[in-house]
């Protein structure tokens, strides 16, 4: 069986492994705005410090989502893995914050435009640039497998790509060769 056949499995699990990654960061997008445009309409509070509390929000629903969602399989089990894989969300996470959060503050504070609409577009952006660091650094840091690599799982044994085309043999490397 050829190559071409294995590629829709492999490309598979990272389609599902978006799709549920999109599941959960969309619905702390609907938090994070929601929470940003209620603390900015009723309690008149800064752009930047509004749009801090709400990704805050946001983190605490999207790690219960991820961990027991979107990478159920890959989540630690004993305490000691927890506490590692919580803490390593955590710095991740406000590394995301920051990211997004600086956005906002770039586009309030350094370009001036403070309307409710600017700042949801700002935060729209903040929060799109953020959520590539954090899909890579959840992926790669947080929620890995055992031993630190994540699994690959081959629903059917063909599907997977030999090391060889079938009607070629592997090359013999110079030490192997018998020069005697």
């Amino acid at each position: 069986m050829s190559g071409r056949h294995a590629t829709p499995s492999r490309w598979g699990h990272l389609y599902r492994e978006i799709a549920k990654f999109g599941v959960v960061g969309l619905s702390g997008f609907v938090v994070n705005l929601g929470v940003f445009n209620l603390i900015r309409s009723v309690a008149h509070w800064q752009t930047v410090r509004a749009g801090v509390v709400a990704t805050a929000c946001a983190i605490l629903g999207n790690y219960l989502g991820l961990r027991y969602f979107a990478y159920r399989d890959r989540a630690q089990d004993d305490r000691t893995g927890r506490r590692r894989e919580l803490g390593l969300f955590l710095f991740f996470s406000a590394v995301g914050l920051v990211i997004e959060n600086s956005v906002l503050y770039a586009t309030t504070y350094g370009l001036g435009y403070d309307s409710p609409i600017a700042t949801n577009v700002s935060k729209f952006l903040g929060i799109g640039v953020a959520t590539l660091f954090r899909f890579w650094s959840y992926r790669t840091w947080v929620f890995r497998t055992a031993g630190g690599r994540r699994e690959h799982t081959v629903a059917d044994p063909r599907d997977e790509v030999p090391a060889f085309p079938p009607h070629r043999e592997a090359p013999v490397l110079a030490e192997a060769r018998d020069w005697s």
